[in-house]
């Protein structure tokens, strides 16, 4: 499967690099292909192109804040947790993508 995911908690420092580090690690572990951006203090980084969220077969959006640019999702299957779930179990959300 193909994720692509965003992450960002409102002060947007630790929280948001812990999950997508539990992100990527579960998905690449369980087989997936992801990539994480994430909205922080320092902006977005790790910037998702169009071309990335066109062939993802699902977005995840791993926040407690409101997602910057969140129209380049538009028509695709979004599924969204809080932060702190990613973090602490991010097999249980991967899961939650084939439902």
């Amino acid at each position: 499967m193909k994720i692509v995911a965003v992450t960002a908690c409102p002060t947007g420092i630790a929280h948001t690099y812990m999950a997508a580090e539990q992100l990527e690690k579960s998905a690449r572990a369980a087989g997936h292909q992801i990539k994480v951006e994430t909205q922080g203090a320092m902006g977005i980084e790790n910037e998702l192109e169009a071309k990335e969220i066109a062939e993802a077969d699902v977005v995840l959006l791993a926040v407690d804040i409101e997602v910057e640019q969140r129209e380049r999702f538009e028509g695709k299957r979004i599924v969204e947790v809080r932060v702190a779930e990613a973090i602490k179990n991010p097999k249980a959300v991967l899961e939650r993508l084939h439902a």
